[in-house]
């Protein structure tokens, strides 16, 4: 599990306008948490802090209970983090990429060969894992990236637009993992656009918008609260998001 601690961050300090302000949720173990916004509302920078890539400027970041602020190693070893830019380390073949992630994360070589197997297999690189990654495309690139998340075996998985790029069936394959994982009793955090997706699988959602969090709960919750009967979850998102869905990135 893992929880924000009103959190905020100014790229412009003097600017009024805050990129994430005082953002507070709690994602449990079992948990399939959607992240909601339009772009430019704060989701990429909301999860780039609490992956420690970026600093906050107020509030903390408690992965099972380990703060990314005060105890950053212990921290990163209870998630894995799936950025929305496949991009890494090109002129490594894809089996030396995924042995130097197994490296760091100490998996030991009976489980990293069993891990990386089992999900080649599954996203379909078995193949390919001998070819260096600058041949791979954006979709290739993507799939890696989440086999070399998954052979650590994170209690917290946390994904940036993870569908984007992926083709029918693999992003069919990352749902199913989701589920998998949910069941297991750990943490399955997004971001989406695909409002679909997060009607479909998640049973927690979170709305963002103009940095600061708009909407938190079940979607029964939010239907009860913001919708009508019958409703979709894209139809109540429009709503309470407005205009601001025509704006810039994340």
């Amino acid at each position: 599990m893992f929880e924000i601690q009103k959190v905020s961050k100014n790229y412009n300090k003097g600017s009024g306008q805050k990129a994430v302000d005082s953002l507070s949720l709690t994602v449990n173990d079992g948990d399939i948490f959607g992240f909601l916004g339009p772009n430019g509302a704060g989701k990429t920078t909301a999860i780039k802090m609490l992956t420690g890539i970026l600093a906050p400027d107020e509030g903390d970041l408690l992965l099972d209970g380990f703060s990314i602020i005060k105890e950053p190693i212990e921290a990163k070893r209870t998630f894995a983090f799936v950025p929305d830019n496949p991009e890494t380390f090109s002129r490594l073949k894809a089996i030396e990429y995924l042995n130097f992630i197994a490296d760091v994360y100490k998996v030991s070589k009976e489980e990293r060969i069993r891990q990386i197997d089992f999900y080649c297999s599954r996203f379909g690189l078995k193949e390919v894992l001998s070819n260096k990654i600058s041949s791979f495309s954006h979709g290739m690139k993507q799939k890696l990236f989440l086999i070399a998340s998954l052979i650590t075996n994170p209690k917290n998985w946390i994904l940036d637009e993870p569908m984007v790029g992926l083709d029918p069936e693999a992003a069919f394959t990352v749902k199913e993992i989701m589920r998998e994982r949910a069941s297991a009793g750990k943490t399955v955090f997004f971001s989406t656009h695909v409002m679909e997706v997060a009607e479909k699988l998640c049973n927690k959602i979170g709305i963002i918008n103009q940095g600061k969090l708009i909407f938190t709960g079940s979607l029964e919750e939010l239907k009860s609260q913001h919708g009508e009967s019958g409703e979709s979850l894209e139809n109540i998102f429009l709503k309470l998001v407005g205009s601001s869905v025509f704006g810039g990135a994340d």
